[in-house]
């Protein structure tokens, strides 16, 4: 059975004023034994972990809820892109801070730019660009809700 999509029924929860109003959502994350390599070190892949968790985070705190955008629009978030620099190490123990923020919003992509720090020394950065997709696996247009509160 196919689903009706419609551009307002997505739905928004309560957002977390903060995540609305500061333009930078910020997402703290601690460095575990199991994130790191023979060097003690945080391992490549686990900053693109880091960065989804933050990512996945400021969605639910700008109150959009991808199950319900799933089940009642059949839409999905998928990354398309992902330009990164590893600019220094994380270790174990570590409190790392993701910062996220928004760098554009066109009708079906989301382009954000990510940055972890320890402290004030910036560890990686990211430029995530991000699109809605319908059930077929095509490109949608994000729901005019959804891109107001996104942009």
């Amino acid at each position: 059975m196919k689903r009706q999509v419609s551009e307002n029924k997505s739905k928004i929860n309560n957002p977390d004023p903060k995540a609305l109003n500061s333009g930078t959502h910020r997402f703290a994350i601690r460095v575990y034994y199991e994130d790191t390599d023979m060097g003690g070190i945080v391992y490549h892949a686990n900053y693109l972990k880091y960065i989804e968790r933050a990512r996945s985070a400021w969605v639910r705190d700008m109150g959009i809820d991808q199950n319900a955008m799933r089940e009642r629009d059949g839409m999905i978030f998928a990354v398309r892109r992902v330009e990164a620099d590893y600019l220094g190490p994380a270790k174990f123990d570590d409190l790392l801070e993701v910062e996220t923020r928004t760098n554009a919003v066109t009708g079906a992509r989301l382009v954000m730019e990510q940055q972890v720090r320890r402290g004030t020394d910036l560890l990686f950065q990211a430029v995530v660009t991000v699109v809605c997709l319908n059930e077929a696996g095509q490109p949608a247009r994000l729901p005019a809700n959804i891109r107001l509160i996104l942009h």
